[in-house]
This record gives structure tokens, C-alpha cells and sequence, in this order.
């Protein structure tokens, strides 16, 4: 799904308003009939909107006037500036009183606390897409109001406090049960900790002409079920009709994550998998794995695989369509040399994970060296240690680092950010707290590993393994809780996830 910043919205709204002469008064009455429908869906009681002095707060002004007439309890309170208060949002005030409703100045009273404290709705109209700077004064004081209340919260398009290009919270936010916004989605509802305080998302059309809507050109993304799917698989088919994928990890102690991965590439359907392990753990993975193959590599005197292994390494890219490194692996000089050759040498995706992350640390510029697509897949901790930076965001920080170095990256946490050489970006939205285990990650390399293997493209190949390693893991968390979930549970879970995208 495509998602708009706040400046792309701010022309569209234009171009329909000048261009193609639709009322802007008339938007703005379509936005408030979406809030007025999320208003009938909710709890019925009495309902406080908090209006300011932008279209966001004509948006609620509007709203105000269109449930009064409809024979709801309803108080407007106005927390802008009345000097700044737009005309469409005077039109909207007009209109109000003209039914019988007024505006309230909101103030820190026992009258409207109380209110709000009992009220069943919230509606917040604050600020909108509009925000560029931290809450302060009357605004602020009206957002930990409404936090403090128990009522059902809907925001009028993105909830107030909320930066709506990056996901920020600027000082404080409204925590949102709904948030309705208007013909597009935007970016900071799709990112953290944007995406917590909106709660759900409802899209509502409010009559921007269709094809000043696809004329808009994004780079970022949600992705949504109904745009993924597996193809149906020819019935004319053997095991190597589904790729050779090629994962070398493990270390002495670290014998989980190389299972794990392998058995994930196998449950996302690779026709073989080869686990290439260091000898010293070999005979644990062995008994492990039942259809994985297991293969013993050179080590050294620390269990770890040495540079012995690399005529090996060269032998398994030069005969499987897609490979992974790192899982549990260990980190060493000889490590780092094997690493340097497969980017440089492997002519298949080649997979990079944990230590095969923290072993080229040091000197990124080899990446530029590839010769097949790379893909990055760092959680927060090595993502800064590869010098990457989220002082911008988690968005901007994968957009710079993919674009910088050529390469797809995937930036694991909540929310995953997917980033792509050419910059365009995906936002994943399953997933949750249940996930937050050891070999969940290894999990995700073998899922992408296995679907590159098979042939998808690359791009493909991540936002769909993204995709369904989370919602395995929604699948889990919703049958054993969130305290419960073993990064095995998650590979069980891959054939239910897996069957609701297939065609």
C-alpha cells in the first residue's frame, strides 16, 4: 500500500481544490462523514471533540455540527488560536451554530475534565498532518487530558503529537484506539512509535479524483496481504525444482541457530538445504536435523570455521541458487577473509546475518564488491555497529544505508523496515512482542534464503519472507500468548502463514 507524506497531501488537496474545482468545504464535510461513521461503530455515550485551529480542526468542528444533528450528546472544545483559525474552519464553525452548537474554549476546568473523563468518544482534531514541533501550552495540556481518559479515542487523520513523515512523537502524543484518515495512509502510522498510537487504521475515500490519486508517486510502503502471494507450484516438479539454498553457520556452543535457520528454509519450501557447520559441532547437528543436510567444515582450535573451509564454500555457491552466512557463527580473522570471498566471489543472493554481519563490520566497502545481490537483515545493535544510524528515523537510517552501499536491507524490529539499492522502502506490519526471542532472527535469514533459492526475485523474495515470518508469529502468539513462543513454534506456524497468501 502506498503511503503519502504530509507535503504530498498538502498538494493534493490543492490540485482537487484549484485545479479541479472541488469545494474545499466539501472535502472537508467527506472527512468528517468518516469520522462520523467510526463514531457509530463505537460505544454510544456522550462525545467530546477537541478541535484546533487548522482544517484538522474544521474536520472536527464539522463533525460536531453533523452528530448533533443526528441526536448525539456532544461538546466541541477549541484548543488552537483564534487567530489563526482558517476560513474553512470558520465555515465549519458557522455552520455549527447555525444548529445549535458552539464552540468551547478548552481549559484545564473540573467541568471539562470531568467530561472528558466520563465521555464514551474522544475525538482528536487537534493538529492533524500539519505538526512540526513539539506540544506545548493548551494543545499539550489537551492530549494528556485525553490520555487520561478511558474513552474511545479516534484521531482525524493522524493522532496529535504524531510527526506524520517519520513516526516521532513530538513531546506527547494521543494514544488512539482509531485513527481515520483521509485518501491516503500515511508513513509515520506505519512506522514506530507512529504506528502504536494510532491503533487501527480506517482509509476513507473523501472524493479526491482518481487519477490525481495514482498520479502520486511514493517511495514507501505497507505491506498488506491482499498485494503478496505465493505462486501455485507446477505440478511437473522434483526436490530441485525449488532450489539448492546453501547456509553456512554455527559455532562450539552455538548449535541452535544454524538448525533453526535451515529447518526454516525447509518449511518455506527450498526442494534441499545444506547446512554446512564446523566439525567441532557437527555431530549435534547431525542428530538435529532429519531434512536438512548437514555437512561438516574445516575448523579451528576454537570450534570455529576456519580458512581451511573456503575451497569448500567456493564448491557449495557455485552449486546452489542461494546461500546464507552468519547464523551463530562466531566472529574471528579467518571468519572475516571467508566472508570477504563469498560477497566477493558468490554469483547467487548471498544472505548475510548476524556474525555474517559482525564479521565484515569493519570495512563495509567490500560490499560494493558483490557481484550478486546482497542481503542485510541487522537488528538494531549490529545495524549501528555496520555504522548505520537512526537519528532520522528508522527509515531514513535504512533508505541511506541501502542506497549507500547497494544493497537490501532489512532493518528487524518492530514494524521491519525493508530497504531497497534504489530507495524505495517497505514497512512490514505483522509481528509482535512474542517474537522477541532468541532464533527469531535466524528464523527470518532461512525463510528469505529459501525463496531466493527458489527463484523469486530479490525484492520478492524479502518483503514476502518479512511478511510471513511475522504473521507465523502473530499465529503463534495468538495460540500460546506472548510469553510463550519459541522461535520453533514460529517455523511450525510457516505452512498456516504461507497458505493465506498462496494462490
Amino acid at each position: 500500500m502506498k503511503l503519502a507524506t504530509a507535503a504530498q497531501m498538502k498538494e493534493l488537496d490543492r490540485k482537487a481544490i484549484e485545479d479541479r474545482c472541488i469545494p474545499s468545504t466539501l472535502l472537508m464535510s467527506r472527512a468528517a462523514d468518516g469520522l462520523a461513521s467510526a463514531v457509530k461503530a463505537a460505544p454510544t455515550g456522550d462525545i467530546a471533540i477537541l478541535c484546533g485551529s487548522g482544517n484538522n480542526g474544521g474536520d472536527g468542528i464539522c463533525l460536531a455540527g453533523k452528530l448533533l444533528t443526528s441526536g448525539y450528546t456532544v461538546r466541541a472544545f477549541f484548543t488552537g488560536n483564534p487567530e489563526k483559525m482558517t476560513a474553512d474552519t470558520k465555515e465549519m464553525l458557522r455552520r455549527l451554530e447555525e444548529v445549535g452548537g458552539r464552540l468551547e474554549s478548552f481549559e484545564e476546568s473540573e467541568d471539562i475534565l470531568a467530561y472528558l473523563s466520563h465521555s464514551s468518544v474522544v475525538i482528536d482534531a487537534m493538529l492533524g498532518t500539519g505538526l512540526n514541533a513539539p506540544l506545548r501550552g493548551k494543545i499539550l495540556t489537551a492530549v494528556r487530558a485525553v490520555n487520561a481518559s478511558s474513552a474511545y479515542v479516534i484521531a482525524a487523520d493522524i493522532p496529535t503529537g504524531i510527526d506524520t513523515d517519520t513516526g516521532a512523537v513530538l513531546g506527547d502524543a494521543v494514544m488512539a484506539d482509531e485513527t481515520v484518515t483521509f485518501t491516503f495512509a500515511k508513513i509515520g502510522q506505519f512506522t514506530e512509535p507512529g504506528c502504536v498510537y494510532c491503533g487501527k487504521i480506517t482509509l476513507w475515500n473523501i472524493g479526491i479524483p482518481e487519477d490525481l490519486s495514482s498520479a502520486l508517486v511514493s517511495d514507501t510502503y505497507a505491506l498488506l496481504p491482499q498485494e503478496l502471494s505465493l505462486p501455485r507450484r507446477n505440478k511437473l516438479t522434483h526436490k530441485g525444482s525449488f532450489g539448492r539454498s546453501f547456509i553456512l553457520a554455527g559455532s562450539l556452543g552455538y548449535t541452535g541457530a544454524p538448525v533453526l535457520a535451515a529447518e526454516a528454509a525447509q518449511r518455506m519450501g527450498a526442494g534441499l538445504v545444506y547446512l554446512g557447520v564446523p566439525d567441532s559441532i557437527y555431530s549435534f547437528a547431525a542428530i538435529k536435523c532429519t531434512e536438512v543436510i548437514p555437512q561438516p567444515v574445516p575448523c579451528d582450535e576454537d570450534g570455529l570455521i576456519s580458512w581451511d573451509a573456503r575451497g569448500y564454500i567456493r564448491t557449495m555457491l557455485d552449486s546452489c541458487q542461494a546461500a546464507l552466512a552468519g547464523p551463530g557463527l562466531g566472529t574471528s580473522e579467518h571468519l572475516q577473509f571467508i566472508l570477504e570471498m563469498m560477497i566477493r566471489n558468490s554469483t547467487v543472493p548471498l544472505v548475510l546475518d548476524a556474525d555474517g554481519l559482525n564479521n565484515i563490520a569493519s570495512d563495509l566497502s567490500i560490499l560494493k564488491e558483490a557481484k550478486a545481490p546482497l542481503v542485510l537483515t541487522p537488528h538494531p545493535g549490529e545495524f549501528a555497529r555496520l555504522g548505520g544510524s537512526c537519528d532520522k528515523g528508522r527509515i531514513a537510517g535504512a533508505r541511506d544505508f541501502a542506497v549507500t552501499h547497494g544493497c537490501l536491507l532489512v532493518l528487524k524490529g518492530h514494524r521491519t523496515v525493508i530497504a531497497l539499492p534504489d530507495g524505495r522502502v517497505y514497512l512490514n506490519t505483522t509481528g509482535s512482542p512474542a517474537m522477541a526471542k532468541a532464533g527469531s532472527g535466524d528464523v527470518l535469514a532461512g525463510m528469505i534464503t529459501a525463496l531466493l533459492g527458489q527463484g523469486f526475485q530479490p525484492e520478492t523474495a524479502v518483503i514476502t519472507a518479512v511478511y510471513l515470518h511475522g504473521l507465523a508469529g502473530d499465529i503463534c502468539a495468538q495460540r500460546l500468548g506472548e510469553y510463550s513462543v519459541i522461535a520453533s513454534d514460529i517455523i511450525a506456524a510457516i505452512g498456516e502463514a504461507a497458505k493465506s497468501i498462496s494462490e
